[in-house]
Formats: structure tokens, sequence, C-alpha cells
């Protein structure tokens, strides 16, 4: 079964941006980061199936993992080597902030 995965030099960087912009895909992208290709089912956000679905989805389409299927499983990886070429410092800056919103007085 082949995935559609665009090149990531034909991704506008609007996209790139807009798939880091929500938490659990930068939740996502932060685990790639630290433990390397995973399981899809591996993920526990805690949000549906379904939804923890299309947030990988959006992450492949905007060029920033590559998922690789082994017989019923699908592994999914950072396409960090191209990021950090097409933009260099790009996932160093998202992942080396803390993203999480201030709490209000």
């Amino acid at each position: 079964m082949e995935l559609d995965e665009p090149e990531l030099r034909e991704v506008p960087v609007t996209a790139v941006l807009g798939a880091l912009a929500d938490d659990v895909r930068l939740q996502i992208v932060r685990a790639l980061a630290e433990g390397g290709e995973q399981a899809c089912g591996t993920f526990e956000f805690g949000v549906s199936k379904a939804t923890r679905s299309h947030h990988l989805k959006v992450l492949r389409a905007a060029g920033l993992t590559r998922t690789r299927v082994a017989g019923t499983s699908r592994l999914v990886r950072l396409r960090r080597e191209e990021l950090d070429r097409l933009y260099p410092g790009l996932l160093d800056a998202v992942l080396s902030r803390d993203t999480t919103p201030a709490k209000r007085a």
C-alpha cells in the first residue's frame, strides 16, 4: 500500500507551520524527535483513534513525517534531515520552546 507523501520542497511553508501549530501534532512531532520511528497506535495523547489518525495524516500531508507500512502496522518517522535542510533551525526552535499556554492569573 502506497501512502501519499509529498516532496517537502513542494509543500508551502504555511502548511508546515500550520501542521506544527496544533498541540497534539506538536506532541507527536516531539515524540518522534525523541524516540525515532514509532507505530501509529503508540501515540496516546488523550484523543480518539480517528482524531489521532487525522493528526498523523495532516503531518504526513505537510511533509513532516513519513509512514512505512509493515504488515498490519504503520510506522511513522520524522523527516528530520529533509526538514533541517529545507528549513534550517525550524524544528530546533519549535521543539526547544515550551509551547504550553501560560496560565492567566
